[in-house]
């Protein structure tokens, strides 16, 4: 059996332990050893399996992933979250739609801090539903604002899914929190314009809250301050050369941590839990990266992503057709697989090709991070709308994915955009860091 039937057959066997729900990283696991052992024995296979886990488990870039989700999680114990939600209220809540709004500010401002789209989702539908409720929203715009802006937090450094990228492309961490940036704030400002549309179009799903005095709005910011003030510093220092990724994570998480025991809203009871949370999910990212790690020189031994490369290459097609191509299958793959299991298993057999066509490495990044967004709210899988739909347990599932129609097209339309002006993603990154 030649080696490309064997990759082909791995993939195969591949996708049908993900159909039958067999973890993502133990799936990648299997196929990546004994793939390896079919095509060059147990011994390499022993020793690919030994050298790729203590190489990525001992890599200090990774440090930046538990301190971010540690951060998230005690700005979540504490109610930070609620402080920015509630500051955005105070602000534009009065006006139609203004809650929807607000809720999207409060989940662009929480994935500032946590870099997880499904934290966000989670945190910020507690916090919202109820209050969209209560001013009878209809259930279509409020579950699917949570579910839409929620998925900024993987776009909105620090992103988790950016730092994954850079480790399996070998790319800069901090280039790629530069390069989030503007496409989270694109993003962001087109989730309002659809909400404004929505509520101009049909009034009744997004009525206006009560005004709120000046004095209010003040009391609403200054609560808000702290933790803004947190978010300044820890991507501000990055951006402006004063920390590395990494020690901008510990110094955001040390100083979270700090206000919580000042403020008395942190006890140690719930850092202890918000620290085992926190160990649970790096645990999980790093079993998918150290199976990508071991299933990736399976592939590279299968001659797969060659074969890919020249089946693409055989369509003549130009650059930004070949890039529409593989952005076209992340979409639709984005319907089938979860966003980070995606990535792992596509980079090595698409990101050859970008690097053979000469695209830009961090801006290919950034689209494949919006993508995986749009799959975070695909059906069936959706990820992001099973977690709304475990805190609205009212709204029937179907309500839910009709509410996120217009905010995946939304994530459409800023795709479109970012392909046709890459300069909104590298100027930062270009300017700042060269």
């Amino acid at each position: 059996m030649s080696a490309s039937a064997v990759g082909l057959l791995g993939l195969a066997a591949l996708l049908v332990l993900v159909i039958i729900r067999v973890p993502v990283a133990f799936a990648m696991f299997v196929v990546g050893y004994f793939g390896i052992a079919a095509l060059n024995g147990f011994n390499a296979a022993n020793s690919t399996l030994a050298s790729e886990a203590f190489t990525l488990a001992s890599s200090p870039e990774l440090v930046v992933i538990p301190l971010f989700i540690l951060m998230g999680n005690v700005a979540s114990a504490t109610g930070m979250s609620r402080q920015l939600y509630d500051a955005a209220y105070a602000i534009i809540g009065q006006v139609r739609g203004g809650l929807a709004s607000a809720t999207v500010i409060g989940c662009g401002g929480f994935a500032a801090l946590s870099g997880s789209s499904v934290a966000s989702a989670l945190t910020m539908g507690k916090v919202a539903l109820s209050e969209m409720d209560r001013f009878e929203y209809d259930p279509r715009l409020s579950t699917g604002v949570v579910a839409a802006g929620g998925t900024l937090g993987i776009l909105i450094p620090p992103s988790t899914g950016f730092v994954i990228y850079a480790i399996l492309t070998e790319q800069s961490i901090g280039r790629l929190f530069l390069a989030g940036v503007l496409p989270g704030l694109l993003l962001l400002g087109i989730f309002i314009l659809t909400i404004t549309g929505i509520c101009w179009w049909r009034p009744a799903m997004g009525p206006a809250g009560p005004r709120t005095s000046a004095r209010e709005k003040l009391g609403a910011m200054l609560g808000a301050g702290p933790i803004i003030m947190i978010i300044m510093l820890t991507i501000g220092g990055i951006y402006g050369g004063i920390f590395s990724p990494v020690e901008a994570a510990a110094v955001g998480a040390g100083f979270v941590i700090a206000l919580g025991f000042v403020t008395s809203k942190l006890s140690l009871p719930a850092l202890w839990a918000a620290a085992k949370d926190s160990i649970v999910t790096t645990a999980t990212v790093m079993l998918i990266l150290i199976a990508a790690h071991i299933i990736n020189p399976f592939l590279a031994l299968s001659h797969i992503p060659q074969f890919v490369g020249s089946a693409i290459e055989a369509l003549d097609l130009p650059v930004l057709g070949i890039l529409a191509l593989i952005l076209a299958i992340y979409l639709v793959l984005g319907c089938f697989l979860e966003g980070f299991a995606m990535m792992v298993l596509t980079l090595p057999i698409f990101f050859p090709i970008v690097n053979q066509l000469g695209i830009d490495p961090i801006w290919f990044g950034v689209l494949v991070v919006l993508t995986l967004e749009m799959g975070l709210i695909s059906p069936p899988v959706g990820i992001n709308v099973f977690i709304v739909k475990s805190v609205a347990r009212n709204v029937p599932l179907g309500t839910i994915f009709r509410g996120i129609v217009p905010f995946w097209f939304a994530m459409l339309v800023t795709l479109i955009i970012l392909v046709l002006f890459p300069q909104i993603v590298l100027i930062l990154p270009d300017t700042m860091i060269g």
